[in-house]
């Protein structure tokens, strides 16, 4: 693609505006080669501007020029998935049913289907346009997905979900299982907690490798539009998370937990059950929450407390050692005297 056409593709002015170069592929920007374009969405990396090899490179408006061709834009990490879109092609399946594939005769699948070796699914599902299932998947009965539903193989969908259009469950999914409920008998011995309820997917939603979102005990376990659920999560049943949150890798949600709106959870963040965290929330990496948490609010720890206040407590706990010395000796001299 001509440097000029891909400029005009990603919204991005060109820097010179008569620069010329044939763009094949994206690059990392200590490694690429001529032909590709590189990136720079973090301004540590802008020293290699001038050493890469690269033909060209995305940046902001402010960095200085380069020696080199520069796709200037507003949101650099947005331009670079845009490039990538368009110049690296995604596999594409061959579209039909594989003859291994066992499907129920009441269920419906809509037109332009991709269904691989070994996928099962149960009566009376309900399948939109342009579905791609792949090897091993199971789908149980009841199960309503919209168009342009991507599942990879071992993904497993129990009984009743609801997923809309556009979702995307990577390898090793398990979507509805049962929820973690047990009550003591009258022997003070466990006993299951039927567990009735349903797991219903919103449209945009992309779900990484073995993750677990747990149907719910009574009512539903929801997971919001344009969510983005990281490898290894766990939601637990009657959990809520509204639209456009980020959940990073081996997060954990106990029961009923609420998440609100453009929240982000880093990575291994804990949430006790029946928390609700207000919309915006960063809970950082490693955390563990066990109240509510108001919306805006940037929380480290555990249990977790305000940020900023967060990292000056940590500072102060490095230096315990060295006042804990420093009392004693005083103390040790105040008795001598």
């Amino acid at each position: 693609m001509r440097l000029k056409e891909l400029a005009e593709k990603l919204g991005a002015r060109l820097d010179p505006p008569d620069a010329e170069a044939e763009i094949t592929s994206v690059g990392p920007i200590d490694s690429a080669a001529p032909g590709q374009v590189t990136f720079i969405a973090d301004s540590r990396y802008a020293p290699l501007a001038g050493s890469t090899q690269a033909s060209a490179l995305i940046v902001d408006e402010k960095l200085p020029a380069a020696g080199k061709p520069l796709l200037r834009t507003k949101n650099t990490q947005y331009a670079y998935a845009r490039a990538v879109e368009l110049l690296h092609q995604a596999p594409q399946e061959k579209r039909g049913i594989h003859p291994t594939a066992v499907i129920d005769p009441s269920a419906r699948i809509g037109p332009d289907a991709t269904i691989g070796a070994y996928v099962v699914i149960g009566a009376e599902v309900e399948i939109g346009e342009h579905c791609t299932l792949l090897p091993h998947v199971v789908i149980y009965r009841g199960v309503k997905i919209g168009a342009n539903f991507s599942a990879h193989s071992h993904v497993s969908i129990r009984e009743d979900s609801q997923i809309g259009s556009d979702v995307l469950l990577h390898n090793g999914v398990v979507i509805g299982s049962d929820g973690f409920g047990f009550a003591k008998d009258d022997k003070n011995e466990w006993y299951k907690i039927p567990q009735t309820g349903r797991v219903v997917i919103e449209d945009h939603v992309e779900i990484q490798a073995n993750c677990c979102i747990d149907r719910a005990s009574l009512g539903e376990t929801r997971i919001g539009r344009n969510t983005k659920i990281d490898n290894l999560t766990h939601v637990a049943h009657n959990c809520v998370i509204a639209e456009n949150s980020m959940l990073c890798a081996q997060v954990g949600l106990a029961g009923s937990t609420e998440i609100g709106k453009n929240v982000i959870l880093a990575g291994q963040v804990g949430v006790a059950g029946h928390c609700k965290i207000g919309d915006g929330v960063i809970v950082t990496a490693q955390s563990g929450t066990h109240g509510n948490i108001p919306p805006g609010s940037m929380v480290s720890g555990s249990p977790a407390f305000e940020h900023k206040q967060w990292l000056r407590s940590v500072t102060a706990f490095a230096k315990l050692p060295e006042l804990v010395r420093s009392i004693r000796g005083k103390t040790d001299k105040g008795s001598r005297e």
